[in-house]
């Protein structure tokens, strides 16, 4: 059969030993739930927005300081 009509449930397959999560009796153990990986989003978002109106508004300063 074609590769492509199974799936391959091993992730890990091509990656080297030292990057693979250590497995434990029902899956992955120390991998991030979904809740902190969202929490992580919304910071770097939050973090991305407030680090642009910093640079936006220094800007702003600068540009009326130069007028």
């Amino acid at each position: 059969m074609p590769e492509g009509l199974n799936s391959n449930l091993n992730l890990n397959e091509g990656a080297p030993p030292r990057v693979r999560p250590v497995m434990g009796e029902w899956g992955p153990l120390d991998v991030p739930n979904t809740r902190s990986k969202k929490r992580g989003r919304w910071f770097a978002i939050g973090a991305l927005v407030v680090g642009l109106a910093v640079l936006l508004g220094y800007g702003y300063w600068m540009w009326t300081l130069l007028r």
